[in-house]
């Protein structure tokens, strides 16, 4: 995953893989095609026309199609097409787009500041000052939001400035039995047969600057924008995509990674299965709810398979050893070095203790910051700390809760009201209390222990039944308490806002707890992962830094590959194959009009001389993690090919232990998107928006 500045250095490798622009063009993230790839803020998208039309994964979009469905009008189940810009709705009041204009390297005025703190705490607090200050002198340019990013382990450090687009409205979006086909069950597996797309458009104000929702409002014109490809794409064909991936941490101590394999995931994944099944149980039961939760539970969803598959990718690929084999060739090489290499070796051994220490309080960490993160319990403890943040200069509150954090916060507020049911909501106090007694005494908070006021079940029910009092459930109570001050909502009787200010003293001692830990991490990490750099470097080892939400690049072939026992499988797959796998039930039941095209062989004059038919997903030899999800894969000239939605089975892996031979993105291909618009859910309008002919 190469950041842009890196292009140029890799140009040869670029064009030897099949790249027919140059690398510098690449690397001009601001002209064609780089300037058309936008941020929805965890997920990537792209500008695909003049008028602000955005293309992206239909699960990126299923929060705004969640938003705006009701049991009446269900439109994840019976998709969504705007006929006109009128008919288009809103994405919801925290949906954005954030199209890139500029990167600088603070490098230096950073590091000088940490340098100059006198002790750990003072380190965080320093580089949470100056990133404050960058981020507000970054955004004094109306109509902007800017992001500072930490490249290996702080050895870099770059801010971002964005156009933060504030109006986004839906356009298209299938039936889910087209964008979700295969479901859950066929999520990170191979063969894929998912219609994983939808539009949105970005409007302005009239004047052409950013502007929250309005019917005023006006189709954003971007500088630039992808065309749909030229040329068909094949076998063996160079693809490239460029995207926001979250998180990697192949860098990560091997320590880090046991402590991952062994407790993070198998824990958090039990957890999730816990509540999903909770809300699936309440939601056969009650339609409302079914719809409400529809997208938090496909994100627990998504994140249990994701972590079982790396879970069983660690063990296949033995993850440990080799990550421990790993680090210890480092550390001997250091050790080589003799007094140069000392520095490096303190700082792998100051890691260590850091970690041990966090690993102490990790059952008590989770389960305290689950149950307040619950519905109304964290819209009290949110409205709670932004007033007790609001008392101070907006420079001096805790980022997160400065004056531009407001807009979000407000937003999510506001969303609650779709996203929020007081009978689940009660369930999932309860899971998480009940979780929080069993833990070990030592484990215990005093706050909280005071508020339930016992151990038992007893306690934990007569808790549920204060909160249940609570008046956060309206809408307007919890608008109305953004205005409070802090006197106001601690002399408050509602019971998640009692809860919130007992638990705060202990939520902001942990913070300066973090913020010491951090602190000391900012002195250790840089210098171990400088090391680790340079140890690759002599060993001719490509050298890039994890992923961290970023701009990236990655790049490769079509390409298939050979699973573990022993099948070959094709790097595309097709149209009739979705037909062969319909059962009529969900997930895999296509709609009619579908099978019905598919029957008469109606390809629309898109179908492959390869395949002799339509392909629908594609694979390719590519890098990507979470949050590359919508990004636009673009072949050797730079046009839209497809976007990618998924790895397979054997990847997900990756994002600590890298493995090129089974590593392989699935993206939707371009043609699929064009033969699901004129065939199945038809949009003649969004089509000859693109400048796409409808059929032959």
């Amino acid at each position: 995953m190469w950041v842009p500045q890196q292009l140029p250095e890799i140009s040869a490798a670029l064009q030897k893989t099949g790249l027919e622009l140059p690398a510098e063009q690449l690397a001009d993230l601001t002209g064609d095609p780089m300037g058309a790839v936008v941020s929805l803020g965890g997920c990537t998208a792209s500008f695909v026309s003049p008028q602000g039309l955005v293309v992206t994964n239909h699960h990126c979009a299923y929060g705004a199609i969640q938003l705006n469905s009701t049991p009446e009008n269900n439109l994840i189940e019976d998709g969504f097409n705007a006929a006109a810009k009128e008919r288009e709705v809103s994405a919801g009041p925290n949906a954005r787009i954030y199209a890139l204009d500029s990167i600088r390297d603070v490098t230096r005025d950073v590091r000088a500041a940490i340098d100059a703190a006198p002790d750990a705490l003072g380190r965080t607090r320093a580089l949470e000052t100056i990133q404050k200050q960058l981020v507000a002198d970054c955004e004094a340019d109306p109509g902007y939001r800017c992001q500072f990013y930490s490249f290996a382990g702080g050895n870099t450090y770059r801010l971002f400035k964005n156009l933060e687009i504030k109006d986004v409205r839906l356009v298209y979006a299938p039936p889910n039995s087209i964008g979700s086909f295969g479901g859950d069950i066929d999520n990170w597996m191979w063969p894929r047969h998912t219609g994983d797309f939808a539009f949105y458009r970005a409007y302005v104000g009239k004047d052409g600057k950013p502007a929250p929702y309005s019917t005023d409002n006006v189709p954003y014109q971007p500088k630039h924008f992808l065309k749909f490809a030229s040329q068909p794409l094949n076998i063996g064909d160079f693809v490239m995509v460029a995207g926001y991936p979250g998180r990697t941490a192949r860098y990560a101590l091997a320590e880090e990674f046991d402590a991952t394999e062994q407790w993070t995931y198998p824990t958090i994944k039990r957890h999730y299965e816990a509540m999903v099944d909770l809300v699936e149980a309440a939601g056969a039961k009650d339609e409302d709810i079914k719809v409400k939760y529809a997208s938090t539970i496909r994100g627990w969803q998504n994140t249990m398979k994701n972590y079982g598959g790396q879970l069983e990718g660690f063990q296949r690929i033995n993850a440990s050893k080799t990550k421990h084999a790993e680090e210890a060739a480092v550390l001997a090489w250091l050790r080589g070095q003799g007094a140069k290499g000392e520095p490096a070796l303190q700082a792998h051994a100051r890691l260590l203790e850091l970690d041990a220490a966090e690993r102490a309080t990790r059952e008590r960490d989770l389960v305290f910051g689950q149950l307040i993160r619950t519905g109304a319990i964290g819209a009290a403890t949110g409205l709670y700390r932004f007033a007790i943040e609001g008392e101070k200069p907006d420079a001096q509150r805790d980022a997160g809760y400065q004056a531009r954090d407001l807009p979000g916060f407000e937003g999510s507020l506001k969303q609650m009201e779709r996203r929020y049911d007081a009978g689940m909501d009660r369930q999932l106090q309860q899971y998480w209390l009940r979780e929080y007694v069993k833990l070990p005494k030592a484990q215990h908070i005093p706050a909280l222990d005071e508020w339930l006021g016992g151990n038992d079940e007893a306690a934990v029910q007569a808790a549920l039944d204060r909160l249940a009092g609570t008046s956060l459930g309206d809408l307007d109570t919890r608008l109305k308490l953004m205005q409070a001050d802090r006197a106001t909502l601690e002399a408050s009787k509602d019971p998640a806002l009692q809860l919130a200010v007992a638990l705060m003293p202990t939520i902001l001692q942990n913070k300066e707890l973090d913020e010491i830990r951090t602190g000391d991490v900012l002195q250790a990490r840089p210098v171990y992962l400088q090391a680790v750099a340079d140890y690759r470097a002599s060993r001719g080892e490509s050298v890039y830094p994890d992923a961290n939400s970023s701009l990236r690049i990655t790049f490769g072939n079509v390409q298939g590959y050979t699973k573990l026992d022993g099948s070959r499988q094709a790097a595309f797959t097709t149209l009739e194959q979705i037909a062969d796998k319909s059962t009529g039930v969900e997930p895999f039941n296509a709609p009619k009009a579908q099978l019905d095209a598919i029957a008469a062989k109606r390809y629309g004059g898109l179908a492959s001389e390869e395949l002799g038919t339509v392909s629908v997903n594609f694979m390719a030899d590519l890098d990507i993690t979470g949050g590359n999800s919508g990004s636009p894969a673009m072949d050797a000239r730079g046009e839209l090919v497809g976007l990618v939605f998924d790895m397979n089975w054997e990847s997900v892996s990756s994002n600590w232990v890298f493995d090129p031979d089974m590593t392989r993105v699935i993206a939707v291909d371009g043609r699929y998107l064009r033969w699901v618009m004129q065939e199945a859910f038809p949009a003649p309008q969004v089509l000859e928006e693109l400048g796409l002919p409808t059929g032959q």
